[in-house]
């Protein structure tokens, strides 16, 4: 309504502030939300009368008819993604604005200082300054979207598989990039990414019970305990899936997602059809080749067709300062009965790794016991 988020936080912050003073006194209002947003209201008209606007943005405000709360929410999603905003913005802002993080919660949860991302959040501001806060037309649809699937999958990321720290999972942003993820869905059926994004996470987030051990250590794929495994998550996640096939094409979350199912129905590690996921991982190259993509199709190609196959894949393919070539590479030479090679593959991996699980796992592939 404001057209400024700087104005619209303040204005909802004095809105509550005025519930705690009200409300234990003259009881919770019938419609909470409602009260909210109309104290909000009054308290932004004062603010813009204060700034000498009051005449036109009083006749825009008042002349608002209350908004649905999806095409306001779709609206909130698409302007904290701007292109315009650095990534590192993005991220701060969708979880301030939408997850209802505090900067304090965001900063220990990417393990930045917090005036760091208070300055993230307050430059994402500043770029959304020259934006109208409103959904975008019609033909820049898709390259927005493309914006807020990156941002809710990037948070996802960072939960899943912890770049740095002492946790090697951050359960927190995983279930709130799930959450938007869901949110998102919901709001754009017709959009097989968006659903193919829901189901990529919801078969994701099926796994993190068994993703880690007494200790918080890291069980990988292979040996984990498949009954800890989620199935409600599973089912839902294969629905969204359904719903992405059933536009016809999938794009690059989508086949991630189809990928995500053929581990989500193999009973065990045996039975994963490591055929169709390196299928798969060939689609997924074509259609948005990258690095890392070439990496996770290595290692289908491994349990394909043998670890010197996957070895091949490799060759050529560099990620400078990513730990987990150098982990593939030592995976895939211990199998193919070369451990000295191995051995100095998991070293180069433990060095370049930031998180404390994740290298220690390395350190232990690289020094094994006595067998």
């Amino acid at each position: 309504m404001t057209g400024d988020l700087g104005l619209a936080e303040e204005s909802a912050q004095d809105a509550f502030v005025l519930a705690l003073e009200t409300w234990p006194a003259e009881g919770v209002p019938a419609n909470p939300g409602g009260w909210l947003t109309t104290t909000a209201k009054r308290k932004a008209i004062d603010q813009l009368r204060r700034q000498g606007v009051y005449e036109e943005k009083l006749r825009e405000l008042a002349l608002l008819p209350p908004a649905a709360p999806e095409p306001e929410l779709l609206t909130l999603i698409f302007t904290a993604c701007h292109p315009q905003v650095p990534v590192e913005g993005r991220l701060a802002l969708t979880l301030r604005l939408l997850g209802g993080l505090t900067t304090a919660e965001i900063a220990r949860a990417f393990l930045v200082p917090e005036p760091t991302v208070g300055q993230r959040i307050y430059r994402a501001k500043t770029a959304l300054r020259k934006v109208p806060i409103e959904l975008p037309p019609a033909e820049e649809l898709p390259a927005r979207l493309a914006s807020v699937l990156e941002v809710i999958y990037l948070i996802f990321n960072e939960g899943y598989a912890a770049t740095s720290g002492e946790s090697w999972i951050r359960d927190d942003l995983c279930f709130e990039a799930l959450r938007l993820s869901r949110v998102l869905a919901a709001l754009m059926p017709g959009s097989s990414e968006a659903s193919g994004l829901q189901a990529l996470l919801e078969i994701q987030s099926s796994r993190l019970a068994a993703r880690v051990g007494p200790g918080g250590e890291p069980v990988l794929l292979a040996d984990q305990d498949r009954s800890r495994w989620d199935r409600l998550l599973i089912r839902r996640g294969l629905e969204a899936l359904a719903r992405a096939e059933s536009t016809g094409v999938l794009g690059p979350y989508g086949l991630q997602a189809a990928i995500a199912a053929v581990h989500a129905r193999a009973l065990t590690f045996a039975d994963t059809d490591w055929a169709r996921m390196a299928a798969l991982y060939r689609l997924l190259a074509h259609v948005a080749p990258s690095p890392i993509v070439e990496l996770n199709r290595a290692v289908a190609v491994g349990m394909a067709e043998g670890p010197e196959a996957g070895l091949a894949v490799l060759d050529g393919l560099t990620l400078t300062g990513n730990p987990h070539l150098a982990a593939v590479r030592g995976d895939l030479l211990e199998r193919s009965g070369r451990p000295e090679e191995a051995r100095a593959a998991f070293r180069q991996a433990a060095d370049l790794s930031g998180n404390a699980q994740e290298k220690a796992l390395y350190e232990r592939r690289a020094n094994p016991g006595p067998s």
